[in-house]
């Protein structure tokens, strides 16, 4: 009795777990597959406690003891979340007070508050290991006020100064200067000999010029290397530059602070360039939505939703999972805690994750809005015979919306809240979802009733009735006796 039990409750799980989707078959990844976790160096994980020396984590403006032996550390519960790549801030070495890693003092060398060059080679080689690409940011708009350029090589500065938040008063690099197009591309060089690294992010708005001759240079060198800047222009022989998606961030934040905002089509979708919700310099969801008196974790269950399914790659900062609340100043970037946090934002991450690898039209299909009104919006994702519909609810209404477009005898299965939409008599798809909640629906053959589950379901639930009134017999006859 009890072996068939256990068979039949075997089959239930594999059955209930299956489910029959025409999905694209998957090509060999490329970066547009990517997920991506940014990492502030300083306030991730201190895995190394003999570079302490300078911390001070009662200052917001010291170094706290994150290094490059904490995101080792912490690799195994970054892949877990399903994230395939991560992006490190500054490494190099920073003017003293440097502890975000903008002021840099020496492109070819590692912050000794950070850890050493072998530390950051064997971190690549730990995240290959795992499957994980490792991007480095590296600044190439501006220098710390005391680097030795500013007396040595004063040509290569436009005289200007930067003047974005903790950025300001920086001298400003011209990145059109073709000797400081020349040293970067060389460095880059050096730190891909150094540490076999993926790829380069680009801090600051670099000129077109620049971003061709750094991307191709390196090219060279690694083929698959990948380039990510600001900018809105496409460069020659770029196909390994991914564009920040411009206004992305302000707009969604602006939208998923609070519900009944309208989000807005973005004029751009393309696969390769990469988009965030919370960035660096910026003020997180999290705080926006607590100033607007909202519960922040159904904020980013929203935010996320569309993060990871509107196209481009998703990039996604760290602590976003917990969710932690910070303000736009380098210095309020808080410690990560590995103990803390709300569980639902890290489910919803992973989940998310999961579902972009399992659909492959997530990250490489076409891109079509079907319904976007008054805080609802839908639309599409379509890779050759895989289609999935993405419902976002941002009202403080129940909605719902009806797809007329979709072929006839479909189903819409929920993959993220289980629900199930068959079509209409009209013919039509009626999408109906509760206030301030998404979900993204694959888009399948109708399949009715499944009958062979239902069996199964009926049979472990007879047996089970069965196993109990054998025990109470049993029981019963023991006891007489």
């Amino acid at each position: 009795m009890r072996r068939s039990i256990q068979f039949l409750t075997i089959m239930l799980f594999l059955f209930s777990g299956v489910h029959m989707v025409n999905a694209a078959e998957k090509e060999e990844r490329q970066w547009q597959d990517e997920s991506m976790y940014y990492i502030m160096v300083d306030r991730f994980m201190n895995g190394d406690s003999e570079n302490d020396s300078n911390i001070d984590t009662k200052n917001p403006k010291a170094y706290h003891g994150g290094d490059i032996k904490g995101v080792i550390e912490q690799l195994d519960y970054i892949k877990e979340m399903g994230f395939t790549s991560i992006i490190l801030s500054p490494i190099m070495e920073n003017e003293e007070g440097g502890f975000h890693g903008f002021w840099i003092n020496d492109y070819r060398a590692v912050e000794e508050n950070f850890g050493t060059i072998e530390d950051a080679e064997r971190l690549v080689k730990e995240a290959h290991e795992r499957d994980i690409k490792v991007v480095f940011d590296i600044v190439v708009t501006h220098t710390s006020p005391n680097h030795p350029w500013v007396q040595e090589n004063s040509g290569w500065y436009t005289g200007s100064q930067e003047t974005t938040g903790g950025l300001s008063s920086l001298p400003q690099l011209d990145t059109d200067n073709r000797e400081v197009q020349e040293y970067f591309t060389e460095t880059a060089k050096w730190w891909i000999q150094q540490t076999n690294v993926d790829g380069f992010h680009l801090q600051g708005t670099p000129g077109d010029s620049f971003v061709e001759s750094f991307s191709t240079s390196l090219s060279e060198v690694k083929e698959d290397v990948l380039i990510m800047t600001k900018g809105t222009s496409n460069v020659e022989g770029g196909d390994n530059v991914s564009y920040t998606l411009p206004d992305y961030s302000t707009e969604a934040a602006e939208a998923f602070q609070s519900p009944d905002n309208e989000l807005g089509n973005f004029s751009e979708s393309d696969n390769m360039k990469n988009h965030y919700i919370d960035m660096p310099l910026t003020d997180r969801l999290t705080r926006l939505a607590v100033e607007e008196g909202e519960n922040p974790v159904t904020r980013w269950k929203l935010a996320l939703t569309h993060l990871f399914t509107y196209p481009g790659i998703p990039v996604t900062v760290y602590g976003t999972e917990l969710p932690l609340d910070e303000g736009k100043e380098m210095e309020n970037g808080q410690m990560m805690s590995f103990k803390g946090g709300n569980a639902e934002v890290g489910q919803i991450v992973e989940k998310l994750n999961s579902v972009r690898q399992e659909f492959p039209a997530l990250a490489r299909g076409s891109y079509k809005e079907l319904y976007n009104d008054n805080g609802m919006t839908l639309y599409e994702r379509q890779l050759e015979d895989q289609t999935l519909v993405v419902a976002i609810n941002n009202s403080s209404q129940t909605r719902s919306a009806e797809l007329t477009h979709l072929p006839d005898d479909q189903q819409l299965r929920g993959l993220m809240q289980d629900g199930l939409i068959h079509q209409s008599e009209d013919g039509s798809y009626r999408v109906g979802m509760d206030r301030e909640t998404s979900d993204i629906f694959v888009v399948e053959e109708n399949q009715g009733w499944n009958w062979l589950f239902i069996g199964f379901v009926g049979g472990v639930l007879l047996l089970f009735v069965i196993a109990i009134i054998a025990l109470s017999i049993k029981s019963k006859r023991n006891a007489g006796n």
